[in-house]
């Protein structure tokens, strides 16, 4: 098992920055590929970015591309979402999640992510 918690939400006016962290415990973090998802209200789960076991490949949707960064540090067990130029559209629950992957190639699939944190609120005021 793995667990996954996540932090650095909060509320920021259009145009800020915030950095989400999500520190996981449980087994090898470097064994496994992280990924951010969101979801709004009334809106389904969707990828937000995606990097792999070693951090050399990451993958982001074409809402955020640009925009979000995301990051990793394997001796802190951490991953990491530094997300600059917000826009009210970006507001959602934020989640990390997790699978066991040695492959570079980033899944953007949330049914494929086998843990999951529970989610820290961005909300971004017009």
């Amino acid at each position: 098992q793995v667990q996954l918690v996540e932090s650095g939400g909060g509320l920021v006016q259009t145009g800020g920055s915030l950095r989400l962290s999500c520190a996981a415990s449980g087994r090898t973090f470097s064994n496994y590929a992280m990924g951010w998802f969101r979801q709004a209200p009334g809106k389904e789960r969707e990828f937000v970015a995606g990097i792999s076991s070693s951090g050399i490949s990451t993958s982001y949707a074409d809402s955020v591309k640009g925009r979000f960064t995301i990051s990793r540090d394997n001796a802190k067990n951490t991953v990491y979402l530094q997300m600059n130029s917000l826009k009210p559209e970006d507001t959602a629950v934020y989640y990390c999640a997790g699978r066991r992957s040695w492959r570079t190639i980033v899944v953007i699939i949330d049914g494929e992510y086998a843990y999951w944190g529970q989610g820290t609120q961005v909300t971004v005021s017009s």
